[in-house]
């Protein structure tokens, strides 16, 4: 297995069956499994039978059950070795009871060793743009950031059990491939942007450079760990799409003032440039010891863009 093809390297013998437990396979989920290789034996949690076939395509075992029914899960008792959580909230509320009941089906049987949890850099809520590093507390200002954090907290308490979780918190991903992972829709249905003095700071990820961060974390992470997973990009919003547009040969978005975007964009678009924020990513670097693929979104937007192309 080279290590330039498999974030992980060639795995040690004692690692090379281990079980992964993938719950919430989607986008991401699959990438991983496509990093993670034939060292593993892979298996994904699905509530629809109608990707029994598409799992079994990439290699991956269908463990039939339900995050929102609780009696569904009772499989995943003592199943996994390791397990990769990327499955979302529901979409209201403030708190997570899917990552309940995901832990509490864990907990019926002996415990997976680690746990990966894709959070959200939102949990931080605004910071006026400074540069955040994964001491600082949380402060989610949205319903949706606030799940989120109800979700860690669940698996801490799993953490409290002996189970290693590794909490990674995520910005926007992006990727030519990924339903609505590109820009150039946003681009094309032309929404204004801020001008550059209300401007907020965005952080990115490319979805491959994820998914390994993903694996290495199911083997690298310290116990109860939170690690910023974002590329090295120190961008404002405007700069991001105005590169994303350099990239297609599209006109670049107009800017407005944010008294006039209170007036005129909808209150989910709001929600996005009300938070200001560039992240840490140390632990990243020096813990997962993860070389990013594309570390900045030059690179990303320039592979995007051709992909879309393409």
């Amino acid at each position: 297995m080279p290590s330039n093809l498999y974030p992980l390297g060639a795995l040690p013998a004692r690692f090379r069956r281990q079980r992964v437990l993938i719950v919430g396979c989607g986008d991401v989920g699959l990438r991983a499994a496509k990093a993670l290789g034939r060292g593993v034996r892979l298996m994904a949690l699905t509530s629809s039978p109608d990707r029994i076939a598409a799992l079994r395509a990439a290699g991956i075992v269908p463990v039939l059950g339900n995050l929102d029914d609780a009696a569904t899960l009772a499989r995943l008792a003592g199943l996994a070795t390791r397990v990769l959580h990327l499955a979302p909230p529901p979409p209201r509320g403030v708190v997570d009871p899917r990552t309940q009941a995901l832990a509490r089906a864990l907990a019926r049987r002996r415990l997976p060793r680690t746990l990966a949890y894709i959070s959200t850099t939102g949990v931080y809520g605004d910071c006026g743009g400074a540069w955040v590093d994964e001491t600082r507390m949380p402060a989610p200002a949205s319903e949706r950031a606030r799940r989120r954090v109800d979700a860690e907290a669940t698996l801490r308490a799993l953490g409290r059990q002996g189970v290693r979780v590794a909490l990674l918190r995520v910005p926007g991903i992006y990727a030519a491939d990924r339903p609505g992972g590109a820009p150039r829709e946003r681009l094309l249905r032309g929404t204004p942007l801020l001008r550059q003095e209300d401007d907020v700071y965005v952080s990115h990820i490319h979805a491959d450079d994820l998914a390994r961060a993903c694996v290495l974390a199911l083997w690298r992470a310290r116990p109860q760990r939170v690690c910023n997973v974002a590329d090295d990009s120190s961008l404002l919003m405007g700069d991001y799409f105005d590169l994303a547009a350099d990239g297609y040969g599209l006109p670049r978005l107009p800017r407005i003032a944010r008294a006039r975007a209170q007036r005129e964009l909808t209150p989910a678009m709001l929600s996005f440039l009300g938070e200001s924020r560039r992240m840490v990513t140390r632990r990243l670097r020096q813990e997962l010891r993860l070389r990013l693929r594309y570390p900045t979104v030059r690179e990303g937007l320039a592979a995007t863009a051709q992909g879309q192309r393409g």
